[in-house]
């Protein structure tokens, strides 16, 4: 996970993120890292649009952001 997030702070590659916060509740994130600390990570959240501090711990798995094409039914 390190290595995707330091990598991300050189490329400015757009990742995806499940984190689970303090109080237990998850939710999956689009993000842009900032600066990679020691038990944390600095990232522009698009979700929130604006800079976030996330606790390493609370990543659950991190990979590179696709974008999804809306699929019509029918």
């Amino acid at each position: 996970m390190n290595g995707a997030l330091n990598r991300a702070v050189d490329t400015k590659e757009h990742l995806e993120m499940i984190y689970v916060d303090g109080r237990g509740s998850m939710s999956k994130r689009r993000m842009r890292v900032v600066e990679v600390r020691e038990n944390h990570v600095l990232a522009y959240c698009y979700n929130r649009m604006r800079v976030r501090s996330f606790r390493k711990n609370g990543i659950m798995s991190v990979y590179p952001y696709k974008e999804r094409k809306d699929v019509v039914n029918g």
